[in-house]
């Protein structure tokens, strides 16, 4: 566990220091593409954040490599090769995309094509369990397609969702917490040493969205862009692929007990299929939902508009941090949930607490305009915002009037618009005019 948590931490300490230049970069590069109608921002954005995502990646798997347990990984195994191949390719092709916008097919292409780069090179699907049939071989052109399959869906859905500062980035966080944890419960407790690839997956991963998440919360000074939502897709499909397969219930002991036992325990076989899809799960609601909608309006399924669910967060009067934080809470929810009914499928304490967690997600929906506050211990330690009115007017004055007044000045000086040549809240407009979202 030391050495994942090694891992972890350079390839976070790499990202987060590698951001900042290439913050720079994409901003003398031109990176930084005109506000259209449907998105959040106010002002131009560098992008090519995943320059930084990238390097984070090469840094965490070249430290993996001269560790004493995790080099055992690249010693019996060709996957991490594989998944550093594909990812080249991947984000090749996002950083092009990042500054020249290719064609949606060229992208789609260029995700096969990293797609196949892993297949060739070992890192596919070689069999399936299905409920109620048992393991199923697959032969190479199956197992191919269904890689290549799992890989572009994985891929366009973190891309999908990345809509607000800091959401993709988060919630791929999130799942790659739960899967690791899967992984390693695998590899640990059962001791099938396929499942180290995984997990030393899911910590390089980790780590890459946990370097790039101060650079990208809200207010956000540089985007990943394609070149690191598709990048932290692929990497979150090859976890999947990697361990998918390899789980052999006779080595889990898994069939014993009567039958109904038996299917029970069977589940930590299909988690490597079903955690995927905790990340997915969000946007695929989102994609159905939007394509209704369009078609019900009379419009073509992929005109682009600002119905998703972001967007109806921010404009049922949630604030843009808290929808990315209740965008969080579900996700969590799903994969966490999905992990511990991996570990304990016959208990009922895991719904009930699903299903609380849930009423409580809700209730937050239904409360856009409630402001939490930290108390007076804890206000040093959380943003502005969360303090209390009072302590955060000033002590010029005792009677109060006095605070009330700065406290609207701040307010007034706020909302003054940000000019060409003064650096704004992203330090964006320093290098061009400001264009508004109409």
């Amino acid at each position: 566990m030391r050495e994942y948590l090694l891992t972890l931490c350079v390839t976070a300490a790499v990202t987060y220091l590698l951001t900042g230049p290439v913050r720079k970069f994409a901003i003398v590069a031109g990176a930084m593409p005109e506000i259209r109608a449907r998105d959040v921002h106010r002002e131009p954005t560098p992008r090519l954040g995943g320059i930084a995502m990238f390097f984070g990646l090469c840094a965490g798997l070249l430290v993996a490599d001269h560790l004493t347990n995790l080099s055992e990984v690249f010693e019996n195994s060709n996957e991490p090769r594989a998944l550093l191949s594909g990812a080249a390719v991947i984000w090749l092709i996002g950083v092009l995309d990042d500054k020249f916008e290719i064609d949606a097919l060229i992208k789609l292409g260029g995700q096969m094509i990293a797609a196949g780069v892993m297949v060739v090179q070992g890192l596919t699907i070689l069999w399936i369990p299905l409920p109620g049939i048992g393991t199923v071989a697959l032969t190479q052109w199956q197992g191919t397609l269904l890689t290549v399959a799992l890989v572009v869906i994985t891929i366009n859905a973190v891309n999908f969702v990345d809509g607000l500062d800091g959401l993709a980035a988060g919630m791929v966080c999130i799942a790659a917490a739960a899967f690791f944890m899967y992984a390693y419960r695998i590899w640990y407790s059962y001791g099938i040493e396929a499942a180290a690839p995984a997990s030393l997956f899911a910590a390089i991963l980790m780590g890459m969205c946990l370097g790039f998440l101060p650079h990208n919360m809200h207010p956000a000074r540089i985007f990943m862009g394609d070149s690191g939502s598709m990048l932290i897709g692929l990497v979150l499909a090859a976890g999947a692929i990697s361990v998918t397969g390899q789980v052999d219930p006779d080595v889990m002991k898994l069939f014993s007990g009567s039958e109904r036992n038996a299917v029970h325990q069977m589940v930590p076989v299909y988690i490597p299929l079903l955690m995927p899809l905790t990340i997915i799960a969000i946007p695929a609601a989102d994609l159905i939902l939007a394509i209704v909608r369009r078609t019900w309006r009379g419009q073509s399924p992929f005109a682009a508009d600002r119905g998703h669910l972001h967007h109806r967060l921010l404009e049922i009067g949630h604030s843009h941090s808290r929808a990315v934080l209740i965008m969080y809470f579900f996700s969590a929810l799903i994969a966490f949930g999905a992990l511990a009914y991996s570990v304990n499928a016959a208990s009922m304490w895991i719904v009930l607490s699903v299903v609380f967690l849930s009423a409580i997600g809700l209730v937050m929906l239904l409360l856009p305009r409630f402001t939490p506050r930290a108390p007076r211990w804890a206000e040093n330690f959380v943003p502005p915002r969360y303090r209390r009115r009072r302590a955060a007017a000033g002590v010029a004055s005792e009677d109060g009037t006095a605070a009330e007044g700065e406290t609207a000045a701040v307010a007034d000086e706020e909302r003054v618009p940000v000019t060409v040549g003064v650096s704004g809240v992203n330090g964006a407009t320093a290098v061009g005019h400001r264009t508004r979202a109409r």
